[in-house]
């Protein structure tokens, strides 16, 4: 068994598809099939179910699975733990990143990063806190930006970057546009534009509502502030969302809700073990200002 046998076995998995697989891992298909069919002999057991049409794991490739993606992340923290030593960060950093990030710039924080660090790989993500800490635990992600309601306990590996008590917005030609401050009872009649039920981003409106004995409509659902925004632009509806989140919008306003929701946002990374590059980037987070730090 050797470690291009393993990737082998994670891109079938990933792509379900040898074609797919051999593209990605840029071989031939016939050598990585030989390559699996070897595995398994050594095995014992099949890793995949295949038809001429179809690739599925089979209960011993998915168990083979979880583990071989732990032994290739072992490899590669070796590979990037010895140039770290030597002075160099390698390797790879993934960063997830919520549609509602206002504690940092992403993009100059990146800037800098890849400046200071230009031989480690960058990937970045979007999607929502509770899946982002799933991901850290899992391994899937190294370090993320989380945004949560203020009564929910922070990830373990964390730091407070920002905490924010959300403004309504409104088209410019709403009702709301010509008041300085309003309640939640101010906004319970209207319709809302929301990110979908259940969700992080959601949870904090949701729950302020709740506490205050008040109902509201959310008719929009959507997974990124562009669309929520653009709802409320075209006045079908308001929202509730972080400060800086609309700047210069000419279409749209913002007020301030004296009851309304707060939302934290944290900087999060893997609690076992994080890699160097995951180690710089959370340092360079501290040093550009913020409250975040290492473990």
């Amino acid at each position: 068994m050797d470690l291009p046998q393993l990737r082998y076995v994670v891109a079938v998995a990933e792509e379900r598809s040898f074609t797919r697989a051999a593209a990605r891992c840029f071989v031939v298909q016939s050598a990585l099939s030989h390559q699996i069919k070897a595995l398994e002999r050594e095995i014992g057991a099949p890793l995949f179910a295949r038809t001429s049409r179809r690739v599925e794991l089979t209960a011993a490739g998915d168990a083979f699975l979880a583990e071989a993606r732990i032994a290739l992340d072992a490899a590669a923290r070796a590979v990037d733990a010895a140039s770290a030593a030597a002075g160099e960060i390698r390797g790879e950093l993934s960063i997830g990143i919520i549609p509602t990030v206002t504690a940092i710039d992403i993009p100059a924080c990146l800037r800098t990063f890849r400046s200071a660090h230009p031989a480690v790989r960058i990937r970045l993500r979007t999607g929502a806190s509770d899946a982002f800490v799933a991901d850290l635990h899992a391994k899937r992600l190294d370090v993320a930006i989380l945004g949560f309601p203020e009564s929910t306990p922070p990830p373990a590996a964390s730091r407070v970057l920002r905490r924010d008590r959300l403004l309504a917005v409104a088209a410019s030609e709403h009702p709301l546009a010509r008041k300085g401050r309003v309640l939640l009872a101010d906004l319970a009649d209207e319709p809302f534009a929301d990110f979908p039920a259940g969700s992080p981003g959601r949870a904090q409106s949701d729950l302020a509502f709740e506490m205050a004995g008040l109902r509201r409509e959310v008719p929009f659902e959507a997974t990124t502030v562009d669309v929520i925004v653009s709802i409320v632009r075209a006045g079908v509806a308001i929202a509730l969302l972080p400060p800086g989140v609309t700047p210069g919008d000419p279409g749209v306003v913002t007020v301030a809700v004296d009851d309304g929701p707060t939302r934290v946002e944290y900087l999060a990374w893997g609690e076992f073990n994080p890699s160097p590059a995951a180690r710089a980037f959370v340092e360079l987070v501290a040093e550009s200002g913020s409250s975040a730090a290492p473990a």
